[in-house]
């Protein structure tokens, strides 16, 4: 029965820990886009994919994956 005195002080010390944290990550806007990685992860757009002369300026510089800086 005593371990009644510890158990529910900490049980509502960690819930007002989740709700704290529940409030800021909406204040933050942590759940404005819950759709955007989902969908950001099959358009990729990688530089590598694209042919070499739609690449960025300077990206034509540095030597690509298949091609290796020999010295």
């Amino acid at each position: 029965m005593s371990i009644l005195y510890l158990l529910i002080p900490l049980s509502l010390t960690l819930l007002g820990l989740a709700v704290w944290a529940f409030f800021w990550a909406v204040k933050h806007d942590q759940f404005e886009d819950l759709e955007g990685p989902a969908y950001r992860i099959l358009f990729d757009e990688d530089d590598n994919d694209r042919p070499k002369q739609d690449r960025k300026e300077t990206e034509r510089d540095a030597p690509s994956d298949d091609e290796e800086r020999r010295d």
